[in-house]
């Protein structure tokens, strides 16, 4: 129960992790996501634009970002 995602779970990908949940007192549910959002950005539209000017493939890369912990 409340199982709900952590960043450290989607770190380094593209992936988005969805948790959802019923608040029976209120009859709603709780919807809580997380993503990793560095290279969703500027940041990626930059690497994306130089791969490029350099005749790369777009994704060179992004794929599969590195990140620290």
């Amino acid at each position: 129960e409340g199982a709900f995602p952590n960043v450290s779970q989607v770190a380094g990908s593209n992936f988005l992790d969805i948790g959802l949940t019923l608040d029976e007192r209120i009859g709603r549910f709780v919807v809580v996501t997380a993503i990793d959002n560095l290279v969703k950005g500027a940041s990626g539209a930059a690497v994306q634009n130089m791969n490029i000017l350099l005749g790369l493939s777009e994704t060179q890369g992004l794929e599969h970002p590195g990140y620290w912990v």
